[in-house]
């Protein structure tokens, strides 16, 4: 392998856990999975892969950093990732060349996370032990052919234009690296992964290594410095030191030149000097050898990070591989799943964090370059759980966004789109102070909860995913996909869920019959690419008429005890229970808007409806709407009340709750399949899951002896006696209720209410207690009110 292939961060990065930046627990699935292949190659093909097995040392020079470290080990808990929390003393004792702070320009040690069983590996060598594996097993592998054309036969698989001739293939997987962009547009695709310059520093021999090592000290740990964004590890006797700095740029947005081939960058030693001098102080021997080289090449990146595995959007038996900004220690498992889903038609695990088809047409090559390299110079900071990152917004907004912003709105992005999560009253900064634990933000957020509880409140859900399916055959088809009955009378509302063959979540609809032959299905925002995808994929040959449908209708929530009363002086649509029950719909004039959806459902479990309607008609209905409330003390809510009002009624949210992992009996969701209906996507795999037992199962629990930090999801959950037994997915605190309120899976002898568990929470174990589902308003008395 030529040297320039090795600057992608694979020779130095640990191979095999969970990045920081990202604590996602699909990529932690995958880079576990990675490190157990790596460790079994070597005796599967006889080549060695040069892991050495030195373990991984995070420092921690802050508390908020501990809380960071302490969140990540909660997901290392859950998917069965060895670490350890350790004291400054147990820093020097792993490594003793390293300084611990003497509290001036060298911040103190306040601990630090060990990963025993992580290192780093050779990639030339690991790349030869695939190949070889690969070969074995019948393989064929093409060297130095260039991809220039790609087409479709007329038997629908694709033809492959090289310049040593064609192949022809029924499934292509892009894995081209800095080269994405351009593979990419080959199919058509604007694929979202641009390059950035990545400097890493390599030192000639160190003195006080070298004699460390003669008297019999082990390799070091790879360790890194999070709060000075870097990270350091042996090389030959020697160091190299890798910084994250600010002002690394993106490159080749439009593509690799065909002059660069192979070539490196010119190393920038003065935008590393920061990171220097603090690697210097916390382990002085780096000053006393001299710098050999110092490499700059391009690395791949996507703009949250994390990369890009899966089925490529609109087209057939295309997938993706792209974006893998740490290398190698995400290909095992990333190969691991992709060989599964186009085997099988699925992959195994929830994937929805590395999906392509998470991010949408709005990322233009201006706004992936801006966020690229904003992900670059936070590879090291603190993420905490409420980040909302700055760069390339706003892009898609709300067309009421500046009349919120007015408001006091704190904005989150999602999707591309703008989100109000709090707002923040009059003489109040609107900014949000990130944290673990209950920030700056938690009381105003309790009052919007309350608001809705008490009065009436109004949020903006415009960006929820929105499409129209017409015809003959659109019954028929809607009901084949999900494992509830799809509407048969007009105005009837269901909630409805796509599942994977074997059983898994894979969406949750509300489905509304608008009239005959035509239905309204809306999902998550977030999900609009991939589930607009995965309906145009299986959509009938004819019959059947399918529109997104997303930018033309704009969507408030109006709900609360009062929210009748406000919607009554704009709409002459009877209201009452009698003319317009729960979980119904119908199209009305409101105000001066016409051909609104009224949908008598929320997400926040009060009385109110959902006001679909088309886009152009927003700001005079956001008007009329607040005139309409002001006696009855209308306010607006952001996303963070909304979190906290769905956790009180148990609600599921996709995405977290509701995934691939779990089938609809496991979440609690009995009451929407259907099995006495026609066929449907997994009716099978949860007619063997009953045969079988069900395995895990949902519950809503209260955690005890709280203060200041709640379960946020990703949270371990513990019997008694200290044993593993489920997972939380959620969390949150209930203002209404005032408890401290989780979501989770767990063993069904944990599930019945009462039952006592333990969950740990930055590091501490709290007993918490199983509730009855919809802890308030379990009747749904002011939803039926």
């Amino acid at each position: 392998m030529e040297r320039a292939e090795l600057t992608a961060g694979s020779t130095w990065h640990a191979a095999g856990l969970l990045p920081l930046f990202n604590m996602s627990y699909t990529v932690g699935q995958l880079h576990k999975y990675s490190v157990d292949l790596y460790k079994r190659l070597p005796a599967e093909t006889g080549q060695d892969v040069s892991f050495h097995v030195t373990g991984n040392l995070r420092l921690a020079t802050c508390s908020e950093r501990m809380d960071e470290y302490q969140k990540y080990c909660g997901t290392a808990n859950t998917i069965g990732v060895p670490f350890q929390v350790i004291s400054p003393q147990e820093v020097r004792r792993l490594w003793p060349l390293v300084e611990l702070g003497n509290g001036g320009d060298t911040p103190n040690i306040v601990g630090a996370l060990y990963h025993p069983d992580d290192g780093h590996i050779a990639p030339a060598d690991l790349t030869m032990a695939l190949r070889k594996g690969a070969r074995s097993r019948g393989a064929e592998i093409y060297e130095q052919s260039e991809v220039t054309a790609v087409t479709r036969t007329a038997s629908g698989e694709w033809q492959i234009t090289t310049n040593k001739g064609n192949i022809i293939a029924e499934h292509v997987v892009c894995a081209t690296g800095n080269y994405a962009r351009q593979t990419g547009r080959l199919f058509g695709l604007n694929v979202p992964s641009i390059p950035v310059e990545h400097q890493y520093i390599v030192y000639d021999e160190s003195p006080e290594l070298k004699a460390y090592r003669q008297g019999g000290g082990r390799e070091l740990a790879v360790l890194r410095e999070s709060d000075q964004s870097y990270y350091l590890r042996e090389e030959r006797m020697g160091w190299i030191l890798g910084p994250y700095e600010a002002g690394a740029p993106a490159r080749f947005a439009d593509g690799v030149p065909d002059w660069f081939g192979k070539s490196l960058f010119e190393g920038d030693l003065e935008r590393l000097l920061p990171h220097v001098e603090a690697a210097q102080r916390r382990v002085p021997s780096l000053a006393t050898c001299g710098i050999k080289d110092i490499v700059n090449g391009p690395i791949a990146y996507t703009p949250d990070g994390s990369p890009l595995i899966g089925p490529a959007w609109g087209a057939r038996n295309l997938w993706l591989n792209e974006g893998h900004s740490f290398g190698i220690t995400a290909a095992g498992g990333s190969g691991w799943q992709l060989a599964e889903w186009i085997v099988e038609g699925e992959p195994g695990i929830d994937m929805m964090a590395v999906d392509p088809r998470r991010y949408g047409p709005y990322t233009s090559k201006r706004y992936v370059v801006q966020k690229n390299e904003e992900t670059y110079r936070n590879v090291f900071v603190i993420h905490f759980p409420d980040e909302e990152r700055a760069d390339a917004r706003p892009a898609k907004t709300s067309p009421v966004y500046d009349k919120l912003a007015r408001m006091g709105a704190v904005f989150g992005q999602r999707y591309g789109w703008e989100r109000a999560n709090w707002f923040a009253p009059s003489g109040v900064e609107a900014k949000d102070k990130w944290s673990f634990r209950r920030s700056n933000y938690f009381p105003h957020v309790g009052l919007e909860a309350l608001r809705i509880r008490q009065h009436v409140g109004v949020i903006d859900l415009t960006p929820f995913t929105k499409h129209e399916v017409t015809g003959p055959g659109a019954e028929a088809w809607l009901d084949s996909l999900v494992a509830n009955k799809v509407p048969t009378k007009i105005g009837r509302i269901a909630l409805c869920h796509a599942l994977t063959r074997r059983g898994g979540i894979r969406t949750e609809f509300t489905i509304t019959k608008i009239a005959e032959q035509h239905y309204y299905v809306v999902s998550a925002g977030a999900a609009e690419r991939y589930d607009s995808d995965y309906l145009q994929q299986t959509l009938p040959a004819q019959g059947v008429t399918l529109r997104n449908i997303t930018m033309s209708r704009g969507c408030f929530v109006v709900a609360g005890p009062r929210s009748r009363e406000v919607l009554a002086k704009l709409t002459d649509a009877p209201l009452d229970n009698t003319a317009f029950p729960w979980l119904t719909g119908q199209v009305a004039e409101v105000g001066l808007a016409t051909d609104v959806y009224l949908l008598r459902v929320n997400f926040v479990g009060a009385l109110g409806w959902e006001l679909h309607f088309p886009i152009e008609y927003a700001h005079h209905l956001f008007d009329a709407i607040f005139e309409a409330g002001a006696e009855f003390k209308i306010g607006m809510a952001g996303m963070r009340a909304m979190e906290s009002l769905r956790l009180e009624k148990s609600y599921r949210m996709w995405g977290s709750d509701l995934t691939p992992d779990y089938t609809p009996y496991e979440a609690g969701l009995d009451r929407f399949v259907r099995l006495n209906k026609g066929s449907f996507v997994g009716k099978e795999a949860l007619e063997k899951q009953l045969k079988q037992g069900v395995p895990h199962r949902f519950v809503t629990f209260e955690v005890h002896g709280v203060t200041d930090a709640d379960p946020l999801g990703n949270e371990p959950l513990f019997d008694a006696k200290g044993n593993l037994v489920g997972r939380a997915t959620a969390g949150y605190y209930g203002h209404a209720l005032a408890k401290s309120l989780g979501l989770g899976y767990v063993k069904p002898e944990f599930a019945q209410v009462g039952a006592e568990l333990q969950i740990e929470i930055l590091g501490e174990r709290k007993r918490a207690t199983v509730l009855v589902d919809s802890p308030y308003d379990p009747e749904n008395k002011e939803l039926r009110a």
